[in-house]
């Protein structure tokens, strides 16, 4: 130790210190608010989407991250939202980070007794948390985000592992909470996967919105993938017409540790995907000059993209028929594909 302070000691200053005059990056603003479910106060943070200043007359939906504090999920899922101002793969929204402060406790449901300390002593926490956690967001964070920011009402709610778990268990017990439902490796072994086991008699007195569920999985094995397995045969089974869902198995590519980046972009992609345009190349790309575009093309590129005149495909079969494609509007299917389900482009 007297070594490495010795060598320390003798770095430039411009080294051993961070340089002056350099100015900070925000991806959001932290707000503490009342949580009458708490008794106290607690903290949201907030990302606004690129443009809320410049047009005052737009409304955003909302998209809520469970575990989304400052040092939890918020930043990171920050960072794919802002990925939309450079590829436009997906439509703006606000980001609304709901941080949990004892999350085993808080978002977790309750277990059966003989459980329980079992549970309490792996956990760390008495489970349990998780009704008086949807009334914290129902009654505290919702309306606080809803009189502060100019939202359309459309909500979704994300969360991975535990985070997933309450999830699912909102979308049966609370379905009116929120639209759309994107649940990351959620943690269906909880309890000796009671809810996985339950699923399918519990959707019938959930059903009557129009939900959208993304649902995945890592690399989990175990009960955690039996759990995934039978929530996904309740919906196969049990999911009203007006439930769409995907189940995009991401378990030969991701880990639990790995698995939230990619299936957070893929869900924005699914979920609030926009229509994209190929567009003639020219110059070094062709080897030369570009044909000029056509008057028929041109009567396409002047046609705004609707559901009628959109092509759904992949970015590998739009390569395939590029030639005919144009200035086309187009759904890209984009990322990991869905194993199956009704919210498959």
């Amino acid at each position: 130790m007297i070594a490495c302070a010795a060598a320390l000691a003798l770095l430039p200053h411009n080294i051993a210190a961070q340089p002056a005059g350099g100015e900070p990056v925000s991806i959001g603003m932290t707000y503490s608010i009342p949580a009458t479910a708490f008794e106290g106060e607690r903290r949201v943070t907030v990302r606004l989407p690129a443009g809320y200043v410049e047009q005052p007359e737009k409304q955003f939906p909302v998209v809520y991250v469970i575990d989304g504090g400052p040092e939890q999920d918020f930043p990171h899922i920050a960072g794919i939202a802002q990925s939309r101002d450079m590829n436009w793969s997906f439509g703006r929204f606000i980001l609304v980070g709901i941080e949990t402060v004892n999350r085993r406790a808080e978002i977790s449901p309750r277990v059966r007794p003989e459980a329980l300390a079992e549970y309490e002593e792996s956990l760390g926490a008495t489970p349990g948390g998780s009704e008086n956690f949807r009334r914290f967001i129902a009654k505290d964070v919702k309306p606080w985000v809803e009189a502060n920011f100019r939202t359309d009402g459309h909500n979704a709610v994300m969360g991975e592992s535990l985070a997933g778990l309450f999830i699912m268990d909102t979308l049966m017990k609370q379905p009116d909470l929120f639209d759309d439902w994107i649940a990351v490796s959620p943690s269906m072994w909880f309890d000796d996967m009671k809810l996985a086991r339950e699923a399918a008699s519990m959707i019938p007195a959930a059903a009557g919105g129009k939900e959208r569920i993304y649902l995945t999985l890592a690399n989990e094995g175990y009960r955690h993938e039996e759990g995934v397995e039978r929530l996904v045969d309740a919906f196969r089974s049990s999911a009203p017409a007006d439930w769409k869902w995907a189940y995009v198995p991401l378990n030969d590519s991701e880990t639990h540790g790995t698995i939230y980046h990619t299936a957070a972009l893929d869900a924005f992609r699914l979920l609030y995907g926009e229509p994209h345009r190929e567009y003639r190349p020219a110059g070094e790309m062709v080897g030369g000059t570009a044909d000029p575009r056509t008057d028929a093309e041109q009567a396409i590129f002047d046609t705004e993209c609707g559901a009628y005149n959109t092509i759904s495909t992949t970015p590998g079969a739009a390569a395939m028929g590029r030639d005919r494609l144009f200035y086309r509007c187009l759904s890209l299917d984009l990322g990991p594909r869905a194993r199956e389900g009704t919210l498959i482009p």
